[in-house]
């Protein structure tokens, strides 16, 4: 019975810890680059820890069992990272690194201490994220290129990265601004990069993670699969990329304790293959309106 109850307090403390310890762990790789003067390095090195230590975790600690097995989408979902949000993020990465995009570092911000910094940078481009996010569930025609992210039927750390190219410039265009503009230092600006890679694939992975008071402050697991709720009154909630912050002041935060979302996924149709779903957005209303059934599950 003893050891009954000790393996239960092991995986409890597990539960609590695997957030931040995957945050916290590559961020320091990533600092340890910085340190080296090889934060791009690093940060790849960083990413590819994190990736490591969530298929450990998703596997030793599974959250839903029915979403470990295959949808038929693994394929479309990296060809998504790659070609369409890896595509945009590299674009702008270059468009800074060769001062295409410029930054306005202020002298009196550059002097602050670069956490502080690294602050105000995610919660000025969360501002942008979270109304280009929000914009795409409520409008409809924008939802048009969100819901090739919102399709699938599992979630899982494969899925971070889908999302139709349009809507990954929408992303941008509405939260880089912000960023380039708050005054902060280009350093800062990396943090603020990588701390968002970071938490985007913490909150779509299929580990059973309990970030408690976290889930106030951070966007995590918990609260990103009821986001992902077919029910729209549900899922339209939680928009924030990083942060809970607009969220709690616009009305929009939810979570629901000792609870778990049921369905996830559209109420519309979405084809199986990737080329059909870049095409789709342009054909919604004839492609809703044909014979084919959704194909994505």
């Amino acid at each position: 019975m003893r050891n009954v109850s000790l393996e239960q307090t092991k995986l409890k403390l597990t539960q609590v810890i695997m957030w931040p310890f995957c945050l916290l762990s590559s961020m320091s790789i990533l600092a340890l680059g910085f340190s080296k003067g090889a934060e791009t390095l690093y940060f790849n090195l960083s990413y590819l820890w994190i990736i490591a230590c969530l298929l450990l975790f998703e596997r030793r600690f599974t959250y839903r069992v029915d979403w470990t097995r295959t949808d038929g989408q693994t394929g479309a979902n990296i060809y998504h990272t790659l070609l369409n949000k890896g595509l945009v993020q590299v674009a702008v990465v270059l468009g800074i690194s060769t001062g295409m995009i410029t930054t306005q570092e202020e002298a009196f911000l550059s002097d602050w201490p670069l956490a502080l910094q690294v602050l105000l940078g995610l919660i000025t481009s969360e501002l942008g994220l979270y109304w280009a996010h929000r914009c795409s569930h409520e409008y409809p025609y924008l939802w048009r290129f969100h819901s090739v992210h919102h399709s699938v039927k599992r979630l899982w750390l494969v899925n971070t990265g889908r999302f139709h190219f349009i809507d990954s410039i929408i992303s941008v265009l509405a939260s880089l601004p912000f960023l380039l503009l708050c005054g902060i230092s280009t350093d800062a600006i990396v943090w603020v990069s990588a701390i968002t890679a970071y938490i985007g694939i913490l909150t779509h992975c299929n580990a059973d993670m309990h970030c408690g008071f976290l889930n106030k402050v951070f966007n995590t697991p918990q609260l990103h699969r009821w986001h992902h709720s077919i029910n729209s009154r549900i899922g339209n909630s939680n928009y924030g990329e990083n942060l809970m912050l607009w969220d709690q002041i616009f009305g929009t935060y939810y979570y629901k304790e000792d609870s778990a979302v049921d369905v996830i996924g559209i109420q519309e149709k979405m084809p199986s293959t990737f080329t059909k779903q870049l095409l789709v957005p342009f054909i919604w209303n004839r492609y809703q309106d044909s014979g084919e059934d959704a194909d994505t599950g």
